[in-house]
């Protein structure tokens, strides 16, 4: 078979990939927090979906299963689709990746990254299939940070939805500046790394000055074909490259179900006011309540318009990027160094925090 997935480079990491999958097969190597978390999702669910007695018997049961049934409702899409663009990823050439993102590391690759961010029509779960492997594919870390920070509510859907729920005026207001701390970010961390306070992604490499992408994909193209191989490779690497994203985010869903079980959301519009205390507080659960972005787009308009607090509202929304715990243990997973991740809310959060105190100040 002919096709764009014959690239060399490619082909070395399918082959690790493959080569490690047997390794773990032959070691009968049981992955307990994946295994574990998938089980108690699905018996969330399934109590819920078929309206088992043992879901109303306890009301804490029942929240969990509820809990459980609306988030996979809500992300199944996002993480199916984050999935076969792995796949996808793992297909291209990385000279296409790397000459799209940008070929240098600095202010014109991260806008490029964040703007690709924004376009991208993922939810916060589903997008960080595509960003670990953006870094495996050689982007640099601001780039993978500005993608990551721009896109988890900023797709052209979850923005019509803010419109309609907070007015244009709010709506512009939250995007743009969301936009502005991604970009700041990314140029920030590449900063870092060129400075060597943070390690350069070892996955990065030089792209041939000769080359050139439309050429190139036309010639990829015109000897691709696909075949039942392409297919199976590519359900393969979908499955096998997403499987450390999807640990954490069904251990993410168990936790999520656990704290709104203590925790009702209600209490946003009553407690969470345009103050520092209130700010804070806000900050604190959207580090500690694991929602998707079609979840937190709601509760964040309801801190605005029934608590009148829209820096609060904007701090949902972003903190719940800078200091989610799913996504900094992913990026210590993926980059093998805790250093890198803790730097995401170290980098991100003052920020979100300065911002958001100036959009309260504004209700004033």
């Amino acid at each position: 078979m002919s096709s764009c997935c014959h690239d060399k480079s490619i082909s070395n990491d399918a082959d690790s990939a493959h080569d490690q999958h047997a390794a773990d097969s032959n070691g009968f190597k049981v992955d307990w927090l994946l295994s574990v978390s998938a089980l108690l999702v699905a018996a969330g669910y399934a109590l819920h979906f078929f309206a088992l007695p043992a879901a109303f018997d306890f009301p804490q049961i029942q929240t969990f299963s509820a809990t459980t049934f609306g988030l996979v409702n809500q992300t199944w899409w996002s993480l199916l689709l984050g999935m076969l663009f792995v796949g996808l990823l793992d297909h291209i050439p990385r000279e296409f990746v790397m000459t799209l993102l940008g070929r240098t590391a600095g202010f014109t690759g991260v806008l490029r990254a964040a703007g690709a961010g924004v376009l991208l029509d993922l939810c916060s779960h589903g997008i960080l299939f595509v960003g670990m492997k953006l870094y495996e594919r050689g982007a640099s870390l601001g780039q993978v940070m500005a993608f990551l920070i721009a896109s988890p509510w900023n797709s052209f859907s979850l923005t019509l939805l803010l419109w309609a729920l907070i007015g244009f005026k709010w709506m512009l207001a939250i995007l743009i500046l969301s936009f502005v701390i991604a970009i700041v970010s990314g140029v920030i961390f590449d900063w870092l790394v060129a400075r060597g306070v943070l390690p350069e992604n070892p996955n990065r490499h030089e792209i041939a000055a000769d080359f050139r992408f439309w050429s190139e994909a036309k010639r990829q193209f015109g000897i691709f074909r696909f075949s039942t191989d392409f297919f199976a490779s590519f359900a393969r690497s979908s499955i096998s490259g997403s499987v450390m994203v999807l640990r954490w985010i069904l251990f993410g869903f168990v936790l999520s179900g656990l704290v709104r079980t203590f925790l009702s959301p209600e209490i946003f519009g009553s407690f969470f006011g345009p103050t520092i205390a209130g700010l804070g507080l806000t900050v604190l659960v959207a580090t500690v309540l694991e929602i998707c972005s079609e979840g937190s787009t709601p509760l964040a308009a309801d801190l605005l318009t029934r608590a009148a607090a829209p820096g609060n509202a904007f701090a949902f929304l972003m903190a719940g990027v800078a200091t989610d715990y799913t996504e900094v243990i992913l990026l210590k997973e993926t980059t093998k160094s805790w250093k890198i991740a803790l730097f995401l809310p170290l980098v991100t959060l003052p920020q979100v925090l300065f911002l958001a105190w100036l959009l309260n100040q504004s209700m004033f």
